[in-house]
């Protein structure tokens, strides 16, 4: 009986110590103050907008207010007119997302396969990354047609290039060490991959999503300034021809919920891939 008690104490979990739980509670409060602060930064800023805008301070025509934006969101909401062009500019902003996650990796694996081609297409990656996207946009349209590939292409484009090249940097600083532990027991190149390369590069490869999903989403608007009839990027430019601002502003402040939402989610998946590997 004895033995059996003491182990299981042994099986109890050890108590957490007084300055660890003054830290975890720390931590906590830290948490609520930030996202409080962050609340009345807004709700400041949101107040101060809708009471300058209603005394006359600011012209409401040029810079609208939070309550004519609410409104104009409301009256196009009711027949589904909104949440049509959101929808739109979601799947193509989703869609060159993917595609430009797909293409980087594989593009990133196949440089580090062959280090000889890295070396000669390293120069053309820096070339086609510095290119202001904006002025390719315009050639796409020439090219593809003003269709929803095109605005997908323009969305992959601002990504793509910067990502490979990331990427491609991140595969290359993989621990050498651990490399030779793979030769040494007579692994191949496409085990040192599996087995070390990839999963070494997964925080790389988070940090890439994070920045290529805000990228893609910037490509996308690009894209429909030029060449769309449909989306929040032609809503944008279309209240702007006929001077509907409020149109305009309801527009910019949705792309910066969706931007924030997508965000959030990579963030999302960042914490499910640590705890998971």
């Amino acid at each position: 009986m004895q033995l059996n008690n003491s182990v299981g104490q042994q099986n109890v979990p050890p108590a957490v110590s007084r300055q660890q739980s003054d830290y975890l509670h720390s931590l906590k409060q830290h948490r609520r103050i930030v996202i409080c602060a962050r609340f009345l930064i807004l709700l400041l800023f949101l107040s101060l907008w809708e009471f300058t805008a209603k005394r006359g301070i600011i012209d409401s025509f040029i810079f609208s207010s939070p309550s004519r934006i609410g409104a104009c969101f409301l009256t196009m909401a009711k027949d589904g007119v909104i949440f049509r062009h959101i929808g739109i500019t979601l799947y193509e902003t989703l869609t060159s997302f993917l595609l430009v996650l797909i293409i980087s990796i594989l593009t990133a694996v196949l440089l580090w396969f062959s280090p000889g081609a890295s070396e000669i297409l390293d120069p053309y990656l820096v070339v086609l990354n510095s290119l202001p996207k904006s002025a390719l946009a315009p050639l796409l349209i020439v090219w593809l047609g003003a269709n929803r590939t095109t605005i997908i292409v323009a969305g992959m484009s601002v990504a793509v290039f910067g990502s490979i090249l990331n990427l491609y940097t991140s595969f290359r600083e993989v621990d050498p060490d651990d490399l030779k532990l793979i030769y040494t027991l007579h692994g191949g190149r496409m085990h040192a991959l599996s087995k070390v390369v990839l999963p070494s590069s997964i925080p790389s490869i988070i940090s890439n999503m994070k920045v290529n999903i805000g990228l893609c989403l910037v490509g996308v608007i690009i894209g429909e300034f030029i060449g769309a009839r449909e989306g929040l990027g032609y809503l944008i430019i279309y209240s702007s021809q006929v001077f509907k601002l409020d149109w305009l502003l309801m527009s910019i402040v949705i792309l910066c919920i969706i931007a924030m939402a997508l965000y959030q989610l990579i963030a999302l998946l960042e914490k499910w891939c640590l705890k998971k590997f």
